[in-house]
């Protein structure tokens, strides 16, 4: 990216639930001046993938040529696209030998992984969200910072401009659970009306203090659709999977204050539904998921809806039993 002038920067999350950030930062940093070249992946595990998220958009194209990817970052000034075999591409293979040798929660190795492909990226700025808690892979804030300390410490060395943000992975980040779900609350943070804590993270990360305004405007909206066109997308059309979908409704059976809503436990659903994957080249269904209505701190009555399920007649009754584990509720 010689060719521009300016900031050229990405974000990386170490992984959570509900984590839809990057969809509404890459657009609205760029809205901002940035020049955002994000190489992100598909989800596996409880955790969502980016890119399993942007392909419930019909059309949507995560694959593209370096010309391309140019020609966009030009035009746009932001793109989402998947790993090509010509970046960092010693790191499939290292990580397939880190499955095998137990080493995946390696922290060394963890950054060697990160580093390697956002390094290759040309940026000069990134940040880093490093999640702690029940649905990310460092389940203690005290992890979670040795992690961000070492990926500071190499990003630093190699020349970036690097800072580190711990955020909480304990409940899911904003209410929807699943890739067409959350592409249209990520849709709705875009036009200045998703949850709070959503935008609060994604202006936290991008740390310049004109991002909560300019979101709040509506104007990253405008910038989301030029990318997704730009990639061949067509936000006209409805996502996919989503007109096969059942909905279900999992309610409280007590009436209290919720003191625990386990993000890994909702997440996990996400997978049993169908909207994830236990293997890196299972298909998916978009459409399936979870839409959180009540989190921590929330004052429920018995009856309320806790969570409606989308679904497609798969894994109803163990997603029932996840929900009932990952609600605590202290009764008043």
């Amino acid at each position: 990216w010689s060719q521009h002038d300016g900031l050229i920067a990405d974000k990386h999350s170490t992984g959570g639930v509900g984590d839809k950030v990057s969809l509404i930062l890459a657009p609205l940093w760029a809205c901002l001046g940035a020049k955002v070249p994000m190489i992100s992946g598909r989800g596996l595990g409880h955790t969502g993938g980016t890119l399993d998220k942007l392909e419930a958009i019909q059309g949507y194209q995560t694959s593209l040529s370096e010309e391309r990817l140019v020609e966009i970052l030009v035009t746009v000034g932001c793109f989402i696209c998947s790993q090509t075999k010509a970046l960092a591409p010693a790191d499939r293979i290292l990580y397939a030998l880190r499955n095998e040798t137990s080493t995946v929660p390696s922290i060394p190795l963890i950054v060697g992984s990160i580093l390697s492909k956002k390094l290759a990226e040309g940026i000069d700025t990134l940040v880093m969200d490093v999640k702690y808690g029940s649905g990310a892979f460092m389940k203690t804030k005290t992890d979670a910072a040795k992690l961000g300390r070492a990926l500071e410490t190499v990003g630093r060395g190699a020349g970036l401009n690097f800072r580190t943000v711990l955020s909480d992975m304990n409940q899911p980040l904003g209410h929807a659970v699943g890739n067409a779900l959350e592409v249209e609350e990520s849709i709705q943070c875009l036009k200045g009306e998703g949850p709070a804590d959503l935008a609060a993270l994604v202006c936290e990360l991008i740390g310049d203090p004109r991002a909560a305004e300019v979101l709040a405007s509506g104007e990253a909206y405008d910038k989301f659709v030029e990318m997704v066109e730009a990639q061949g997308g067509d936000l006209s059309l409805p996502l996919k999977d989503t007109n096969t979908t059942k909905t279900w409704v999992y309610k409280s059976l007590v009436s209290g204050v919720i003191t625990e809503c386990d993000a890994y436990k909702i997440g996990y659903a996400s997978v049993v539904l169908g909207g994830g994957r236990s293997q890196a080249d299972e298909e998916i269904n978009h459409g399936v998921g979870l839409m959180v209505h009540a989190k921590i701190g929330a004052k429920v009555s018995e009856g309320d809806a806790l969570v409606t399920v989308y679904h497609v007649d798969k894994g109803l009754e163990e997603t029932q039993e996840l929900l009932e584990q990952a609600y605590k509720i202290k009764p008043c």
